[in-house]
């Protein structure tokens, strides 16, 4: 005899006759579960005045993993090799600091090695050294960085300005020392001797101290730059892109769009809401329920927006993402609560309607808060605080939804459903009658309402659930209709994990900035122009080396040696504090053969070159660290950058005489990259893990809760494909979102397949048809509200809501197609037999026996 499938929801019953009569207190008391969450979400919003205070958007701090390799590393630099104020060297810098830059790009392909060109170039270079603050008392001459008591200077203007008929790239001699050109001229082209035929493009940097300065006042010379380099004013030779520091390129970058189009995305919502809701009944018309769904979906983010905002919480610009969420699962509540009231009996008081509604509802509505709250939590364990003040967003946000859809919504339809009751109009709450008469067309059409489908004694079926139950249900349960959909899987998942292998990592600063800002200008030049050299990355040993011993130096110069051989470093450009040293002791017959005079001679080599006294550290009569110099180059782009960054650290971990790190400023944001793989497996594993778990405990068969949680990692590898063929790369912006939409993928599935096993139907196919008549429009029309709502994202200025709108597009259509195709579908192949049909098997046997 075959044994009816086992069932695992030890709590779907009970939490079923919670629901229903919490659904009949909400039908009693609609006052108050409509007024306290209104009062509750006025009380939160005061926590708004906080927004500027708790806005945290600093690139390092919460773009990058908090605990990243280069973090450690430059912790090591900063410890061994302290800064000399006194003697500014870019290179040594431990991060990017206080700097203004420009790009003067020649226009009409002039030269900037010509008069014209470079004298509009040194015009605008006089002009920011004027540039005063403190009512003028103090200019960039007092706020410089400095070189033996002089401003750092930009040579490059020196090297074009002066007299000198040739010119050699990338190293030029200037002043009687080498000048590396390749990080300040850019488009530059040579003639065989290697001297510099023509450039298109230079750039100048302003770097600020802090010696006897104050943060204030180093920004306010910033802000004047930034101001004046914004003015209307031309040049007819150059044009010009500027960036400045790091934290004040966010603040000024982030002055987001995201407001007007919350704004315009919650006014489609509701329009698309309040059309799909539309009947043609004047009672049964559920235009105000619509607007009131939107409506507790708003009220959700500005409770949840509004306490953590009083409780301090750091807000970051991708919390901007959350409100388009919430209002994607706000309206997905909605619309499963109103099909679930339209099914129960329209003559029924309305706390005995709302019981049913929410027996019925609420349990699905359940299990996607419950995982979705569980998986956003998890999230603010993450190793981005952008992902962690996320999640906590998120989270909470999801948790006020629940609970808004659940009292203040179940309150308005409750009392939408004693104005049904009363049988009054839709607009102006009068009793209208229910029959037609003679009264005339316009008449009817406007002042009759009530009808119901006296056969089931509900309301009648919006004409979309009709087709789902008349058409598409019967047409998708032919076996040829089966058997097409199953190979359209196998398609799309083949498709998918096609893209899974061309998918890219990057990261630019740009993708945090408005398309037209000036960082974008900026970066977009520095690639058209300058991306034939990188950065000169510094290659640490960490560890106290013999350096005096033959082998140990040769050991460690072979190791260098593999760092210049790598594609990305050039191999002739480096820089050797050692190399210098031993060239000293050749010209001075010095014996650096034992370690007294190797480290007796140090000191005059050191007053000779100050700055290699930056990159050894000689305490005592021990070198414990040191480190040299290695130029990159041609880097043109983000996945580039992942590449020199990977070779870099795998040459450095294969060294054997000593520990070697390599750093540089940059770097910190290359950690993601080691992260962000590992972070998103991790994710869509938990969302897995979670959702098996909650659905084993809810879902009324165990095997509906492996299809839903199979139905997880196969979205997410469409989504994950298709990014990749819709150009958007992996990094932590979108890991975010990806993390944001993968929740999403739970929704549909789960809805679905609770209905199809709470069925009472006795045959899969028969299951299928009602789940797909019950819940086919509801998830039609979340689906298509929401991704009408977010295309307007698409146009936004900032790639972070591109990014958003492309991946929310994916995972919406993909969960809408996984649905109400390929899950119906495979529940009715691999579902066993209901009790009720094993027993009616059994009958028809016994019947035939006898």
């Amino acid at each position: 005899m075959k044994m009816g499938c086992r069932r695992t929801d030890c709590l779907s019953k009970p939490l079923a006759g919670l629901f229903a009569r919490l659904g009949a207190t909400v039908g009693s008391y609609p006052f108050c579960f409509f007024v306290v969450p209104v009062l509750i979400s006025l009380a939160l919003s005061g926590g708004f005045i906080f927004l500027k205070d708790r806005e945290d958007n600093d690139l390092e701090r919460q773009f990058t993993p908090s605990k990243g390799p280069s973090k450690a590393a430059r912790a090591f630099v900063m410890e061994n090799f302290p800064y000399n104020d006194s003697m500014f060297s870019e290179d040594r810098l431990y991060s990017k600091g206080s700097f203004a830059s420009l790009i003067a790009a020649a226009r009409n392909g002039y030269n900037v090695l010509e008069g014209p060109v470079y004298e509009d170039i040194t015009k605008l270079h006089r002009r920011i050294l004027n540039i005063t603050v403190a009512n003028g008392t103090l200019g960039f001459q007092d706020l410089c960085a400095r070189v033996n008591d002089e401003c750092f200077s930009n040579v490059i203007l020196e090297v074009i300005g002066s007299s000198e008929s040739r010119i050699t790239y990338p190293v030029h001699t200037h002043r009687s020392g080498p000048v590396f050109l390749g990080s300040v001229l850019g488009g530059v082209g040579v003639d065989e001797e290697g001297s510099v035929r023509s450039a298109q493009a230079v750039k100048l940097f302003y770097y600020l101290g802090n010696q006897e300065s104050t943060a204030e006042v180093l920004d306010l010379w910033l802000r004047g730059f930034k101001a004046l380099l914004s003015d209307t004013f031309n040049y007819k030779h150059i044009e010009v892109s500027t960036t400045l520091s790091t934290h004040l390129l966010t603040i000024d970058s982030h002055t987001v769009d995201g407001f007007p189009l919350f704004l315009i995305t919650y006014a489609i919502a509701i329009v698309f809401s309040v059309i799909s809701c539309l009947r043609t009944d004047n009672v049964r018309n559920k235009v105000w329920v619509a607007v009131f769904g939107v409506l507790s979906a708003a009220l959700a983010i500005v409770s949840s927006f509004g306490l953590l905002l009083y409780i301090g919480v750091p807000f970051v610009i991708t919390v901007a993402n959350s409100p388009f969420l919430i209002l994607g699962i706000g309206l997905n509540n909605m619309f499963i609560l109103v099909s679930d009231w339209q099914h129960t009996h329209v003559k029924d008081p309305v706390p005995k309607r709302m019981a049913h509604t929410y027996k019925e509802a609420v349990m699905s509505i359940t299990i996607t808060a419950l995982t979705d709250v569980v998986k956003f939590s998890i999230g603010v364990k993450s190793d981005f605080p952008s992902v962690q003040s996320f999640c906590l967003y998120t989270a909470t946000s999801i948790m006020f939804c629940y609970i808004y859809t659940i009292t203040f919504f179940g309150a308005f339809l409750a009392l939408n459903g004693r104005r049904e009751e009363g049988n009054r109009h839709w607009l102006t709450c009068m009793t209208v009658p229910s029959d037609t008469d003679d009264n005339g067309l316009m008449y009817n059409v406007c002042c009759v309402g009530g009808a119901y489908d006296t056969n089931t004694e509900a309301e009648k079926k919006h004409p979309v659930s009709n087709f789902f139950k008349d058409y598409y249900g019967p047409f998708l349960i032919k076996p040829w209709v089966k058997g097409a959909v199953i190979l359209l899987y196998v398609a799309y998942l083949m498709t998918s994990i096609y893209g899974c292998f061309q998918i890219e990592q990057g990261f630019d600063l740009q993708d945090l900035a408005a398309d037209n800002s000036h960082v974008t200008r900026f970066t977009r030049k520095d690639r058209q122009y300058f991306s034939d050299y990188g950065p000169s990355v510094m290659v640490i040993v960490s560890e106290s080396v013999p350096y005096w011993n033959d082998d140990a130096r040769h050991h460690l110069q072979a190791c260098m040696t593999e760092f210049t051989r790598l594609k990305f470093v050039h191999r002739d450009i480096y820089t050797s504090w050692l190399d210098s040293y031993l060239d000293y002791g050749h010209q001075r017959a010095l014996d650096l053969s034992d370690k007294e005079g190797f480290l007796d001679n140090l000191s005059p080599f050191f007053d000779l070159h100050p700055l290699f006294k930056q990159d050894v550290n000689l305490t005592g009569n021990a070198i414990y660290a040191s480190r040299f110099f290695i130029q990159t180059h041609d880097i043109a782009n983000a996945s580039m950058e992942l590449a020199m960054f990977s070779e870099l650290r795998s040459v450095a971990d294969i060294c054997r005489v000593a520990s070697l790190l390599v750093y540089h400023q940059d770097f910190i944001f290359y950690d993601q990259y080691e992260v962000v793989v590992t972070s998103t497996i991790k994710n869509v594993g938990v969302i897995a893990a979670v959702m098996l778990f909650v659905s084993l405990l809810l879902i009324p068969n165990p095997l509906g809760s492996l299809w839903v949680t199979c139905s997880i990692g196969s979205v997410t590898a469409g989504v994950t494909g298709f990014k990749a063929l819709w150009d958007v790369s992996l990094d932590s912006i979108s890991m975010i979102i990806f993390t944001i939409c993968i929740g999403f993928t739970v929704d549909f599935s789960a809805h679905i397949t609770y209905a199809f096993f709470s069925s009472k139907k006795s045959s899969p196919d028969d299951k299928a048809v009602e789940a797909l008549t019950n819940l086919g429009y509801p998830i039609l029309q979340g689906t298509s509200s929401i991704i009408l709502a977010v295309t307007v994202l698409a146009i936004s200025e900032f790639n972070t809501f591109r990014t958003f709108f492309k991946l929310f597009f994916l995972v919406m259509t993909f969960g809408m197609v996984h649905g109400l195709v390929f899950i119906p579908v495979i529940l009715t192949w691999f579902t066993c037999s209901s009790e009720k049909e094993e027993e009616r098997k059994q009958e028809i046997s016994v019947v035939t026996k006898i």
